[in-house]
């Protein structure tokens, strides 16, 4: 079933989502409808917040680049190395864009949908998402990452397309 999608301006993005403490039929019912959700918004990742879910899990999807589906329950980012700047935008911010640094590789440990214990590396557009993701878990939007330049562009194209 598709989810509503909450908005930048909802507190509730702000607030540091609640440990899964198990996997429930809640959660997998949960997580299928992330991925529902997700897919018709055309999204490479979601965060269970941004369905109104206060749980630390997201979803991600590189979709046709051949990657695999991801399923990250409690995730913890233990280790970054190298940096990139890449153009990002959020489901729960439409229209808007802006380039974000952040590590090039990652190594996240969590648990997964069978409630075992996964550790996975990402590098390059999947780093990222599992950065963004992880990100939405701890209350923070990729516009809060932005330089203050960057964030002046965007707070621009914002006030530009509100005009039109």
């Amino acid at each position: 079933m598709k989810l509503p999608i909450i908005y930048e301006g909802d507190a509730r993005l702000q607030t540091p989502s609640e440990p899964v403490e198990a996997i429930t039929k809640k959660i997998q019912k949960l997580v299928l409808d992330m991925f529902e959700t997700m897919y018709a918004a055309k999204g490479l990742g979601l965060a269970a917040v941004q369905v109104g879910v206060n749980k630390r899990l997201f979803v991600a999807d590189l979709q046709r680049r051949g990657e695999k589906k991801h399923v990250l329950i409690n995730p913890v980012i233990i280790e970054r190395s190298g940096e990139q700047t890449t153009e990002e935008g959020c489901l729960s911010c439409p229209q808007l864009f802006g380039k974000v640094s952040r590590a090039m590789k990652v190594r996240v440990e969590a648990m997964g949908l069978d409630g075992k214990h996964v550790s996975l590396e990402a590098e390059g557009l999947l780093a990222t998402v599992f950065q963004h993701e992880t990100d939405h878990l701890d209350g923070i939007l990729f516009l809060d990452r932005l330089e203050p330049a960057e964030r002046a562009r965007v707070e621009r194209k914002r006030a530009e397309s509100h005009q039109m």
